[in-house]
Parts: structure tokens; sequence; C-alpha cells
């Protein structure tokens, strides 16, 4: 993927199932569209749901859209992107995710979703990537988390590197703000 070396991407995760209709998906196209508005270029797995939507909005607010594809999917790209990196598989996708990300945000999804906070919530614990905010959106993460910390050995200090939003604007707000003075 190349990119501007001042460029600030930011990775948006979630489902590819939501309809347009549904509240995630106003949420993330919410999302793009502010974070893009805001000098940002969104980068996302680049298919239909949660993709489409923070695709699109960042697309309507003039940004540059990434899609991080896998040449193994059969389903076409959605129309919103501007760029399409194509993988050949599930790690190297993983990696062209995350490694140019100045942060992350992640909407309800599946195990596709939990796989990629997983991986980016482990590079920053361990140190591999510099801190960074890792923003999850919407009601379900605060459960979800606390049920790991329950019977995962995740502790407190783990959760804290975590931000937590309701909004598409909340979420947008971290982004910003601890893009611009580069804490967590």
């Amino acid at each position: 993927m190349e990119s501007k070396s001042e460029e600030k991407i930011v990775t948006i995760f979630g489902g590819s199932k939501c309809s347009e209709d549904s509240v995630e998906y106003r949420e993330a196209m919410d999302l793009g569209r502010r974070l893009a508005a805001a000098g940002f270029t969104i980068c996302t797995g680049g298919y239909l749901g949660i993709m489409e939507a923070a695709s699109r909005g960042a697309r309507d607010a003039g940004g540059r859209v990434f899609g991080i594809v896998m040449n193994q999917f059969r389903s076409e790209p959605n129309r919103y992107l501007t760029d399409k990196v194509a993988t050949n598989h599930f790690y190297e996708r993983l990696q062209n995710l995350i490694t140019r990300s100045v942060g992350f945000v992640a909407f309800k999804g599946g195990m596709g979703t939990v796989t990629e906070i997983s991986l980016v919530w482990n590079k920053l614990q361990t140190g591999v990537l510099e801190r960074r905010p890792l923003v999850l959106i919407g009601d379900c993460w605060k459960n979800v988390v606390e049920c790991w910390h329950q019977n995962l050995v995740v502790s407190r200090d783990d959760i804290s590197m975590l931000h937590f939003a309701d909004t598409a604007e909340q979420a947008s707000k971290i982004i910003i703000e601890r893009s611009k003075v580069n804490i967590i």
C-alpha cells in the first residue's frame, strides 16, 4: 500500500453483514465522514457492511480510502474505495490493515473482527506497535472485554489500553485528539 509519509491512516474494523438501514452502518458512515473531513485516510477490509459504510462516508467527505482485499474471496470490493490492495492470505491482509495506521476503530462484527482487535491489542501490549488508540464503538464491547477479563488472562492494565465510545462522534474525537498529541 503506497501512502504519503505524513498521511494519517485510521483502520476501521467491523462486520460485513450489517445492512444499510442498521444503526451500525449509519454510525460507520458517520465515522468515515468525520475522520476524512479531519484529514485522515480510511483503511478497511474493503468489502460490505461496516467496511462499505466507513468507505462511503469517507468518500462522501472527499477522503481517500484503502481497501485491503483478499485474492481468495470471491466477492467484489465495495465501490467506494479509492485504492485497492490485494493480498494472498489473512496474515498479509492483517499486516496491511495494521502497520501504517495511527489509530483503529472497531464496530461490532464476527470472529474476523475479534481476530483483528486481538492482534492489534496484542501488538500494543507487547510494544510491537507504538502506542496508538484502539477504540471499540458500541454497547457490546464493554461486556465482551469484561468477559475476557473474568475468564482469560486479561488484566485491568491491558484493558486500560482500550478506548470505548458509544457513537461515531465520540470515536472520532478520541482518534483526532490522540493523533494530535501522540498520546494514548
